[in-house]
């Protein structure tokens, strides 16, 4: 089992985050570049808190640059959100496959997200949380977004997988 890190004032441990996760709403501003445009750009998102992941932020469709998603044909299932469709992120020359997610028809707990849409960082140019720029989630699966108020360890680290 994981070390806990002890968070400092004015800091978060994902340790603390509930099971199932939690839905929040926020009014920090979020922004999203890739290859030089700024794809979304909001202060009316959500984050979804769960243990042992930094916060994964959705977005509404209204703040965000729809012309440059695709949506795919891969699907995916989460117990607590239900199903989610995935998008291609095409902007000018450069694309990035599955880079973002959203769930049309979510569980009753997560209406509030519906067709929000959830982009991997480490896929952008930069993804940022009230002018901070994050750091994204260990793994290749997981799409929580770190910034230095929020405190480990994290899920998708190596050996992490049985957490």
């Amino acid at each position: 089992m994981p070390q806990r890190i002890p968070p400092q004032s004015g800091q978060e441990s994902v340790w603390d985050y509930p099971r199932p996760p939690r839905l929040e709403k926020v009014d920090q501003r979020i922004q999203i570049v890739f290859n030089g445009e700024t794809i979304a750009d909001t202060t009316a998102g959500y984050r979804v808190l769960e243990t042992s992941h930094p916060p994964v932020y959705y977005l509404p469709p209204a703040d965000i640059q729809m012309q440059y998603m695709q949506a795919t044909t891969r699907g995916s299932f989460c117990e607590w959100k239900g199903n989610a469709l995935y998008y291609h992120v095409i902007v000018g020359d450069r694309r990035i496959e599955n880079a973002a997610w959203a769930y049309p028809t979510p569980t009753t707990k997560f209406e509030p997200i519906t067709g929000y849409l959830a982009f991997y960082a480490q896929y952008m140019d930069a993804c940022y949380v009230d002018s901070e720029l994050v750091t994204p989630q260990p793994g290749e699966f997981y799409g929580g977004w770190i910034t230095a108020n929020i405190v480990g360890p994290f899920k998708g680290s190596p050996g992490s997988w049985g957490w």
